[in-house]
């Protein structure tokens, strides 16, 4: 299973942040407080990340949300994995991850979108970037 890291998880919260209004009574609506409650036990216990099926129902369904608003493909239309390279220079994914990206769950998509991120060695990221 696949892990969501908590950059992702303080995307989502931001993103419920913006989204979510106050309710009356409550000082968080019931999704940002799903997710807040996850973030601060991570930070408790300085985990960086949080296995997905260990997400309590209500905070998967609210990062859920967050993700459907991420693009959901690192590619950028210029694929050297078709040309024989095993790492596509366009996207920075592997060949297998390009073949495999449709059978990939949202916490494996965005583990991949974290590790090109850092990486930061794809042309998505500098001569193409306007692309992305």
């Amino acid at each position: 299973m696949a892990t969501i890291h908590i950059i992702d998880i303080e995307a989502a919260i931001n993103h419920w942040r913006a989204h979510a209004p106050r309710q009356e009574g409550l000082a968080l609506a019931p999704p940002l407080r799903a997710l807040a409650d996850v973030y601060a036990r991570m930070v408790y216990l300085q985990h960086d990340a949080i296995d997905e099926a260990a997400l309590p129902p209500e905070a998967l369904v609210a990062w859920l949300d967050w993700y459907a608003t991420t693009p959901d493909t690192p590619c950028i239309a210029i694929c050297s994995t078709s040309q024989g390279d095993d790492w596509c220079k366009g996207c920075g994914r592997s060949f297998d991850e390009v073949q495999h990206w449709l059978a990939y769950s949202p916490a494996e998509k965005r583990a991949v979108w974290r590790r090109i991120t850092l990486q930061g060695t794809a042309w998505r990221f500098s001569r193409y970037a306007e692309r992305g």
